[in-house]
């Protein structure tokens, strides 16, 4: 879609899937929680798991590049960045960041049972994966390296 979040109605996506806007008020209560859902559909694979290297810095690094490529995606960052945009409140929870936090939680899981001094959960999400979003949010450049220098970081914060 070329409009802008704000101009999203129910009835233009029902014209545009082919369908009777009822459909769509049945399964959303609003736009924005549809937009939240493809966004969140988009974003993440059902089945999706972190990787299993048998080192928390291959795990977190091997993770942290295929987010980078995922989302770096031309229709991926669009799906991204309409979903922020439909935001108008600050929310208690997102989709996307319990999704992550699952996966987060393996790969932590995983290095504790090895013996492995990890970083916690959070610092994951906030030092390797939110960056990763807010530099595709904001157009800002995302590659192997950035993603590779995001997991060095964390790891120092081991503990």
């Amino acid at each position: 879609m070329g409009e802008g979040a704000e101009k999203i109605t129910f009835p233009l996506v029902a014209e545009r899937a082919g369908v009777n806007p009822t459909t769509l008020y049945r399964r959303w209560d609003s736009v924005h929680a549809l937009l939240e859902e493809v966004a969140v559909a988009a974003l993440t694979r059902d089945g999706e798991s972190a990787p299993d290297t048998g080192s928390l810095q291959q795990d977190l690094t091997e993770w942290a590049q295929v987010i980078a490529r995922d989302i770096t995606r031309p229709h991926r960052a669009r799906y991204l960045r309409a979903m922020v945009s439909a935001r108008t409140e600050t929310v208690a929870s997102c989709p996307v960041t319990e999704k992550r936090r699952e996966q987060a939680s393996e790969v932590v899981s995983r290095a504790r049972e090895r013996g492995e001094k990890t970083p916690s959960v959070p610092q994951i999400l906030d030092h390797v994966i939110a960056p990763l979003y807010h530099h595709v949010v904001f157009a800002l450049p995302v590659d192997r390296e950035y993603a590779r220098r995001l997991v060095r970081d964390v790891l120092a914060m081991a503990g």
